[in-house]
């Protein structure tokens, strides 16, 4: 078990499963760090980190390489590439991964999100989704595997996820902290 304040979730502040990752984390005293860039729209502010055009270029990436890798195509905005550089931040930082969405028949993860599930295989991260359809945590290790509960093993960690997160996302998030704080 850790102390709370030891930890800092890495994350992107957005809408949806980051924001409450962001306000389960301050409710538990951890640190937050929100990676963003100029003109993105966040919800949390807390530990608000806005990347310079130098910094997202560190992690740029090919879309083309993006797409395939994903088996979906992506547009090829500005925008869009800023944010798939900013995940690159949150996934780098840090030594595991929850993700909250849905996991698709080709392994990938549903949305943006995919990106930071797949970034995180690539750099052998601790990767763990919450398939808010299935309502269950799986752990990647060279395919899905079902979990009972989780916990966060590790000080620096990212939470991330969907805009569109349910019920089902919103208490898995709380149960995870609490299971993994419980002693805090």
């Amino acid at each position: 078990m850790f102390n709370p304040k030891e930890c800092i979730l890495y994350s992107g502040g957005a809408a949806g499963a980051e924001a409450w990752f962001g306000r389960t984390a301050e409710k538990y005293g951890l640190q937050e760090v929100n990676f963003s860039f100029e003109g993105h729209q966040t919800e949390r502010n807390r530990g608000l980190r806005v990347l310079t055009s130098e910094e997202l270029a560190l992690k740029d990436v090919s879309l083309g390489y993006v797409s395939k890798l994903m088996n979906r195509q992506y547009t090829s905005a500005p925008l869009f590439r800023k944010v798939l550089q900013s995940i690159c931040w949150q996934v780098s930082s840090s030594h595991e991964i929850f993700v909250i969405g849905e996991i698709l028949p080709d392994d990938t993860v549903k949305g943006g999100t995919g990106w930071g599930a797949e970034f995180s295989k690539i750099c052998n991260k601790r990767l763990l989704v919450f398939d808010q359809n299935l309502g269950a945590w799986f752990l990647w290790d060279a395919g899905w595997v079902r979990q009972g509960s989780v916990n966060i093993t590790e000080r620096l960690f990212t939470g991330t996820g969907t805009r569109f997160i349910n019920e089902n996302g919103k208490k898995a998030v709380e149960e995870l902290f609490a299971r993994s704080f419980k002693n805090a």
